[in-house]
């Protein structure tokens, strides 16, 4: 449970004190982030705030922050560092601290600039895992999952959230947000769903995908309200994602598949594959929500040649 505002004893001055609940009250309803992004933004800069205390020797004021040197950020991020934080955990904590300073910087507080005149650790590269179009398809096919001693009814379910994450390139939260009035089903051929952001998308739903859903809903012992959720848990509450998370468990020692081959792994195989079958690259981007392109393509394991294809293709000045 996130922690009252009100109940956060910040290691800062009282003006830094209200600066950071403007900040995150910015984050939550201006710029629209999940409660659990603003909470870790939030502790990031706690972190930050209450290293200054100790390293200046009282607690940072705006003055105080303004005043910081590239040398004091480095001393925050080497002690960070001997704290047993990985290099991704670091390039977090400083986009958390940057943004608090560029938060304060537009509300005419300064910021503190030595902040972005320093440059975070390097992350390698890791590419998702898409896995192949073959096992995709017996990842939402209820027979692979004989043998599963749960009821029928929760196979089927398993089977239709697993069929939106691949067959739509949804993401967990966005297929469990789904209600029962807005299932694809008895001639609904889209979804449309809020990603990261509150950016709302519609996405196609293949009929595949949709017959997976009404197989699921005959065998479901609950009754579902127009407004609640479409897919439940044993107990007739909102399903958790774990419990996906442990059906996509099992299915890996099922089928042989690689630890990599998780729930979002189904995702990135939709774009892949799309992509693979000629599927443009700007397209692919509107289905999976992306505001980048980049993004994209990191989605996609795109080539150069490949990308440079599709930019030829596409670019009015190519």
């Amino acid at each position: 449970m996130t922690e009252p505002l009100d109940a956060i004893i910040l290691p800062a001055a009282a003006d830094v004190q209200a600066a950071y609940r403007e900040w995150l009250s910015h984050l939550a309803h201006e710029r629209r982030l999940s409660p659990k992004s603003v909470e870790a933004y939030g502790r990031d800069v706690r972190f930050f705030l209450r290293f200054m205390m100790g390293h200046l020797g009282a607690p940072p004021t705006l003055v105080d922050l303004a005043g910081l040197g590239p040398r004091d950020v480095r001393a925050f991020l080497a002690r960070r560092r001997t704290e047993g934080l990985s290099s991704r955990s670091l390039m977090r904590a400083l986009a958390a601290a940057r943004s608090f300073s560029r938060f304060l910087e537009r509300n005419g507080h300064g910021g503190a600039s030595a902040l972005t005149a320093i440059r975070g650790p390097k992350l390698p590269r890791s590419l998702p895992k898409p896995i192949s179009a073959a096992l995709a398809r017996q990842v939402v096919d209820v027979d692979s999952r004989a043998g599963d001693e749960r009821p029928d009814w929760v196979l089927a379910r398993d089977a239709a959230v697993l069929a939106l994450l691949y067959g739509c390139g949804l993401r967990i939260a966005e297929a469990l947000s789904l209600t029962r009035e807005e299932a694809p089903i008895e001639g609904r051929r889209a979804v449309t769903v809020t990603g990261k952001g509150g950016k709302a998308r519609t996405v196609p739903v293949i009929p595949v995908v949709g017959q997976a859903i009404e197989d699921y809903l005959k065998l479901c012992p609950w009754s579902l309200k127009p407004g609640g959720p479409l897919f439940v848990g044993t107990r007739g509450g909102p399903l958790s994602p774990r419990m996906i998370q442990r059906a996509m468990e099992q299915l890996r020692g099922a089928l042989g598949l690689s630890d990599t081959a998780t729930p979002h792994a189904l995702r990135h195989s939709f774009a892949t594959h799309l992509l693979a079958r000629g599927g443009d690259l700007r397209s692919i981007q509107e289905l999976l929500g992306h505001s980048s392109l980049s993004t994209t393509q990191i989605y996609t394991e795109v080539d150069a040649d490949r990308l440079l294809a599709v930019h030829a293709a596409t670019h009015p000045r190519a």
